[in-house]
């Protein structure tokens, strides 16, 4: 009989010290689990995201278009005056960021790039409009676009 309880007791013993040492390596929330991830506890870091590609000149202000135009109200001739040197210029200043010049040499030619777009878009342009242009340029699309809405709510 002795030799019954001491098996029992030793199989107890490793019943109660192996199973949670097993559960552990094989268990729930382990990473062999499909569902693990979703099920965690542990909050994990996700993916890092590829690096965004580089958008091309046409592809920028194409972005910004829809925004200026709904600002300034253009026409047609005006869409395609603004976009045409919006596009040439921005291609300028993506080509200077590529050259990595000195900082000094950079700043010079950014403000000729921008020296030179607003002639053009002033030449391009009617006066008003190129006005608005500029203020919405030095504020940003969005303040201006919601001045915008605040004047019409409160005209009607």
């Amino acid at each position: 009989m002795t030799f019954n309880i001491k098996y029992i007791g030793f199989v107890f013993l490793l019943v109660l010290f192996v199973v949670p040492e097993v559960n552990a390596q094989y268990g729930y929330n382990n990473g062999y689990n499909r569902n693990s991830r979703r099920n965690s506890p542990i909050p994990r870091m996700d993916e890092p995201q590829s690096k965004p590609e580089n958008l091309t000149a046409e592809e920028i202000v194409e972005r910004e278009m829809p925004k200026i135009i709904e600002a300034l109200e253009l026409n047609d001739f005006e869409q395609a005056v603004v976009s045409s040197i919006l596009t040439k210029y921005v291609q300028q200043s993506i080509e200077l960021q590529l050259l990595k010049l000195p900082a000094d040499k950079t700043r010079e030619a950014a403000e000729k790039i921008r020296e030179n777009q607003k002639e053009e878009l002033k030449a391009g342009l009617p006066e008003d409009k190129f006005n608005q242009l500029v203020e919405l340029q030095k504020q940003g699309y969005k303040k201006i676009k919601k001045k915008k809405k605040k004047k019409d709510k409160s005209e009607g």
